[in-house]
């Protein structure tokens, strides 16, 4: 049976007994799946079914749910019974849930933890999530660089049980000062006298605990690491931050820059699409699509201010949408591109010349494309429309041709320049959103395309 055909099949039992019965098939299945399968149990009942695993197991299980659930846990659960599973998740879950606790909540729970865990989430709660500190673990093994590979090995025995990761053994000095790394192939092909500094690697790549998360998560992703170093500022190794993680933190990048790239005000990192209110959407959304439909009265008054030839030469109303909608598109798709080049570090302000010769070109060449078809679908749907004798069906399926072309080169340029002027001024690219670009070349796309036309036609 899947993980999907057990969770449905949970989701319809009634009685928390029936759930109790499938403990023994959910204990040979891999974490993720057990807590994907009891996600959607009440609170009340799911602590009945966490009781029949062991307490190691009830700490990863609860670490998989989102930190709505987790929460919901908390605050149905005693204090007591709840430091029992607290004690048992991994240290940056921890250090997670313990930020989202109200300071009342997280006096109440402190008392109830050991000692060691007690100093663990205080330390780890005292950086910021948004830096290496805050998204790190503890669970890392250290040898010090006097050991022999014997006795490193007998270390890294002792410490296995209490480490998530122990591929990676890092090579510390009476201070716990960072100064290479040995892995777990190099201690056992050695020869047992062999000394860890002899064996070691002193070529290795860290990061501070003041480093941003997303640059963290790059240097993981660039060197292709299981987990990277963290040091405090006189070098001490304090962390770790494992690919897990890494991934995560690009995943909710990535999350965070689409909303902004939507024109959505980011709340925070935990949001939940179906566990947020309607009113909380509305709060989200409606500051850009209000401030922008406010700034579309400057297209209302271009429009109006060219009333008179649109009364002169009524097809031009006709095409208006298309050369907006084309341009809005053009700009979207450049503003896309860039964006992502800038979060993959690939340009930077510098490249701004770059930057608009290629998407001149691009956008040249689209133009073409779309000024013809602009051309063939005005000849093609027009043809029975009135048109003043002074101009011809051609003529002016050229001119309205040619503004869309020019439109697609601006609004392709404005798209691409827009997130580089951002970041020139220390902003986030994203918020270059696609609402304020199509906002700005509507606005841009009307000029010229009444402006060209008023030109040829003398309207």
């Amino acid at each position: 049976m899947s993980a999907e055909e057990l969770k449905d099949l949970v989701k319809g039992f009634e009685r928390v007994e029936k759930v109790i019965e499938l403990v023994p098939l959910l204990k040979r299945m891999p974490v993720v799946e057990v807590a994907e399968i009891l996600s959607d149990i009440d609170e009340n009942y799911l602590l009945s079914v966490l009781d029949y695993f062991s307490p190691s197991q009830q700490g990863l299980i609860v670490a998989e749910f989102h930190i709505t659930k987790q929460l919901e846990i908390f605050k149905n659960t005693s204090r007591k019974r709840f430091s029992l599973i607290f004690e048992h998740m991994p240290s940056e879950a921890r250090a997670d849930l313990f930020q989202h606790l109200t300071q009342q909540e997280q006096a109440e729970l402190l008392p109830y933890l050991r000692k060691k865990t007690r100093e663990d989430v205080i330390h780890l709660s005292a950086y910021p999530p948004e830096t290496a500190g805050g998204i790190m673990s503890t669970d890392f093994a250290t040898v010090r660089i006097d050991m022999t590979c014997a006795e490193a090995i007998e270390s890294v025995r002792q410490d296995a049980p209490s480490k998530k990761t122990i591929y990676y053994s890092y090579v510390v000095d009476k201070e716990m000062k960072l100064l290479g790394f040995i892995t777990l192939k190099d201690l056992i092909l050695a020869a047992p006298d062999t000394l860890v500094r002899d064996a070691m690697h002193t070529e290795f790549v860290y990061v501070r605990v003041t480093d941003d998360r997303e640059d963290v998560a790059g240097k993981i992703e660039k060197y292709d690491l299981v987990a990277i170093p963290v040091i405090n500022h006189i070098g001490q190794i304090v962390g770790i931050v494992t690919h897990e993680e890494a991934i995560d933190v690009i995943r909710a990048e990535h999350t965070e820059d689409m909303q902004k790239f939507m024109g959505i005000i980011e709340a925070n990192k935990d949001f939940d699409y179906l566990g947020t209110s309607s009113l909380e959407h509305f709060k989200r959304r409606a500051v850009w699509v209000i401030s922008l439909a406010a700034l579309g009265i400057v297209s209302g008054m271009i429009i109006h201010r060219y009333e008179s030839a649109i009364e002169k030469l009524l097809i031009l109303a006709l095409y208006m949408p298309m050369v907006a909608d084309t341009g809005g598109n053009a700009g979207s798709q450049a503003a896309t591109v860039v964006v992502r080049a800038l979060a993959l570090g690939q340009l930077s302000f510098k490249n701004w010349l770059q930057v608009i010769w290629k998407e001149t070109k691009i956008s040249s060449l689209l133009a073409i494309c779309l000024g013809l078809l602009a051309f063939g679908k005005v000849m093609f749907l027009s043809w029975e429309t009135d048109i003043p004798t002074k101009f011809s069906l051609s003529v002016v399926a050229s001119v309205i041709a040619l503004a869309l072309s020019l439109q697609v080169i601006s609004s392709t340029v404005i798209g691409a320049l827009l997130p580089l002027i951002v970041k020139r001024f220390g902003g986030d690219p994203a918020v270059a959103a696609s609402p304020s670009i199509t906002t700005v070349v509507d606005i841009t796309g009307l000029l010229i395309y009444f402006g060209v036309a008023t030109t040829f036609f003398n309207l």
